[in-house]
C-alpha cells in the first residue's frame, strides 16, 4: 500500500535571510517566516492529510508548529535533517554550496557527506510506510529531504540534484510504496 507524501520546506529562518547555511545549527524562523508558515497551514488546511513529519531542527519544528499547531500529529524525526556541513555549518550559504559537488561522498569537515545524507532520510522513507500507508502526510525539512525523496521516490540521481539550483514552490508530490 502507498504513503503520498507532500514536501515543504520550512519556512524562511533568519540565517536564510542572511546568507548563512545552517546545516544543524537549529536557526529560527524570521518574521516573514512566520508568515509564510501561517500561510502553509492555510493552503494545507484541506489537504486530506493525517500528520506532519518535519526535521527536529528548530526552524522546520517551528514551521511546523505554526503551520498546523493542534490541528494534526506533528512527528519529529531527526533524519529528516539537513546535511551536516560540521565545521562549516553557518557559514555563507556560497562557501558551503559553490563547492557542494565535492562532498557528494567525502564528508564536510566534521560532518557529513551528501550520499550519507540522503542515505539517512531514505531510512525515514523506509519506515513510513508500515504505519502510515493509505495516507497522506507532509514532510517539512531541508535541501538533503527533498533530495532524497527525488533519489529514493523519483529516481533523480543526487548527482543531476547537485549542480541544480533549488527553486522554491509550494511543495512537491511524492508516492511511497
Amino acid at each position: 500500500m502507498t504513503v503520498h507524501i507532500v514536501f515543504e520546506t520550512h519556512s524562511i529562518s533568519t540565517d536564510n535571510e542572511m546568507g548563512a547555511a545552517t546545516g544543524w545549527l537549529p536557526g529560527r524562523l524570521s518574521m516573514q517566516g512566520r508568515a509564510l508558515a501561517a500561510e502553509l497551514g492555510r493552503r494545507r488546511a484541506d489537504d486530506g492529510l493525517a500528520a506532519v513529519f518535519s526535521s527536529d531542527l528548530s526552524r522546520a519544528a517551528e514551521t511546523a508548529s505554526i503551520a498546523f499547531g493542534d490541528t494534526l500529529p506533528i512527528l519529529l524525526d531527526w533524519r529528516l535533517r539537513e546535511c551536516d556541513y560540521g565545521e562549516w555549518n553557518g557559514r555563507l550559504r556560497g562557501q558551503v554550496h559553490d563547492d557542494r559537488r565535492e562532498f557528494l561522498d567525502r564528508p564536510y569537515p566534521g560532518g557529513e557527506s551528501w550520499r550519507a545524507a540522503i542515505a539517512r532520510v531514505a531510512g525515514f522513507l523506509e519506515d513510513l510506510p508500515v504505519r502510515w500507508a493509505g495516507t497522506r502526510v507532509l514532510v517539512i525539512g531541508h535541501l538533503a529531504t527533498r533530495w532524497a525523496l527525488d533519489e529514493v521516490l523519483a529516481g533523480v540521481p543526487p548527482e543531476s540534484s547537485l549542480v541544480e539550483d533549488f527553486a522554491w514552490q509550494p511543495g512537491w508530490e511524492y508516492v511511497a510504496q
